[in-house]
C-alpha cells in the first residue's frame, strides 16, 4: 500500500515508521526542510524514543521510507492519507486551525479518486465532517464518499513511547459513511501490529468526541483533586493521604493535586471541547482551577523559603507569583525547604523543586497531568 503521512512531528514521524515497518511504502510530508533533510539522510530528527532511532535507517535504506516538503507530491501517489498536523489555542483561547487549513488545501489539489484521507489531530467535534470535508470537495473537484474517503482516528499515544501504545490502546476510527468507516478499520488493520484492536465507532464525530471525552475528564478530575487539595491545606490534612484512602474504594479513581496541568495536550483540548459547547461549565471552572494553580504553588514556595529564591520571566525581569522560571541564587543545601503535609500540592508534585529548591539552579516544574487510578504517578514504561 502507498501512504502519505503529512506531518513528521513527534507522533507523526513514528507512525510512518510504524507504517513502512508493515511493509508499506510511506512518504511523509512536513514543511521543515531540516526533518526532511535528517530523514534523506537515513536518521531520525526525533531522538525521543530509541525504536524510532533504531528503525529509521533501515526502512530509508530499503526504500519504504522517503521524506519531502512538497505536501502535493507524497499525495498524488497515495491509496491512504494520514494527517497530523497540530491545531493549538493561541493566547486569547481562539482555536488556530491555520496550519492544518493549509495542509488541507495542498491535500485537496493533488488528491485522487479513491484516496482514503484520515485526520488523527485532535479535533473539536464536526471538524473532520464539516470543515475538512468540504475543503477537500473543493479543491479536488471530488465528491465526499463517492470519489473520495474521509474518516477520524485519534492519536491516542504518547511521544517517546508511540509503538507500545499504539499495540496496547485500541484505534478508535469513525467516517463519515459507512463506507469511509470501513476502509479506515481496513487501513489500521494492514498497518498495525496484528495484536492491536481496531474499533470502529458509528461515526467522525463519535470518534472526534471520544478524544476530547477523556482528555477532558484528566483535566476535571485533576482540577478536582487540586481544590481537595486547597482545602486540605486549611485545614491541617493531608491530601496524599486522603487520596490514597479514598482511591482504596473501588468506584474513586481521584488523580493527583499539582501545580496545574502540564504537556501540549491536557490543557488545550478542553478549549477544543468548548468551542462547541460554551456552556458547558464544570469543563470551564475545571480549566479556570488548573490555570489558577501556578500561581498558588507559587506562593506556597515564597512562603516555605521565604527570599532565598527569585522568579524572573523569560526576560530575565524579576518577578513573583507569574515567573515562568525559577532562578535559585542562594549556596546549595541539601535539605529542602519544610513544606507541611498540607502543602503536598506543590511540594510532592514537583519533582525538580522538591529536589533542589534550595539548589543554585534554574529549574522548570515538570509535567504533573499523568497519574494512574491510584493517584500513583504512571511513569512510561520501556517499549
Amino acid at each position: 500500500m502507498r501512504i502519505a503521512v503529512v506531518g513528521l512531528g513527534h507522533i507523526g514521524l513514528p507512525l510512518a515508521v510504524q507504517y513502512a515497518g508493515r511493509g508499506h511504502e510511506v512518504t511523509g510530508a512536513d514543511i521543515n526542510p531540516s526533518i526532511v533533510e535528517a530523514l534523506g539522510a537515513g536518521r531520525s530528527p526525533h531522538l525521543d524514543e530509541q525504536a524510532l532511532v533504531d528503525r529509521v535507517p533501515g526502512l530509508v535504506a530499503a526504500g519504504r521510507l522517503r521524506a519531502t516538503t512538497d505536501t502535493g507530491e507524497a499525495v498524488r501517489g497515495a491509496e491512504v492519507v494520514v494527517v497530523i498536523v497540530p491545531v493549538v489555542v493561541d493566547a486569547a483561547r481562539e482555536i488556530d486551525f491555520g496550519p492544518i487549513d493549509a495542509a488541507t488545501a495542498d491535500i485537496g489539489a493533488a488528491l485522487q479518486r479513491g484516496t482514503l484521507v484520515i485526520y488523527e489531530t485532535t479535533l473539536p467535534v464536526g471538524t473532520t465532517r464539516n470543515r475538512f470535508g468540504p475543503m477537500l470537495a473543493r479543491a479536488s473537484g471530488l465528491a465526499l464518499d463517492d470519489d473520495f474517503f474521509l474518516a477520524f482516528s485519534p492519536e491516542r499515544v504518547l511521544v517517546g513511547r508511540v509503538f507500545l501504545d499504539l499495540r496496547r490502546y485500541p484505534k478508535i476510527v469513525g467516517g463519515t459513511s459507512e463506507a469511509s468507516t470501513a476502509r479506515a478499520v481496513e487501513f489500521y488493520r494492514a498497518v498495525l501490529d496484528e495484536s492491536a484492536e481496531v474499533r470502529a465507532v458509528t461515526n467522525a464525530e463519535t470518534a472526534e468526541m471520544t478524544k476530547l471525552a477523556e482528555t477532558t475528564y484528566r483535566d476535571v478530575n485533576i482540577a478536582l483533586a487540586n481544590e481537595y487539595a486547597r482545602y486540605s491545606a486549611t485545614r491541617g490534612i493531608d491530601v496524599l493521604e486522603v487520596i490514597g484512602a479514598a482511591n482504596s474504594q473501588p468506584y474513586s479513581h481521584i488523580h493527583l493535586p499539582g501545580i496545574a496541568v502540564g504537556g501540549h495536550c491536557i490543557p488545550v483540548y478542553p478549549r477544543l471541547y468548548l468551542w462547541n459547547d460554551p456552556a458547558a461549565t464544570v469543563v470551564a471552572s475545571a480549566r479556570a482551577a488548573n490555570a489558577a494553580m501556578p500561581a498558588y504553588a507559587v506562593d506556597l514556595l515564597a512562603a516555605a523559603v521565604g527570599d532565598r529564591f527569585v522568579l524572573r520571566d523569560t526576560s530575565g525581569q524579576q518577578t513573583l507569583g507569574g515567573g515562568r522560571f525559577l532562578d535559585l541564587r542562594a549556596p546549595a543545601r541539601r535539605r529542602r525547604p519544610r513544606f507541611s503535609s498540607a502543602t503536598s500540592c506543590a511540594s510532592r508534585s514537583a519533582t525538580a523543586w522538591r529536589s533542589t529548591a534550595l539548589a543554585s539552579a534554574s529549574v522548570r516544574p515538570r509535567h504533573t497531568g499523568c497519574w494512574d487510578r491510584t493517584g500513583r504517578e504512571r511513569r512510561p514504561p520501556s517499549p
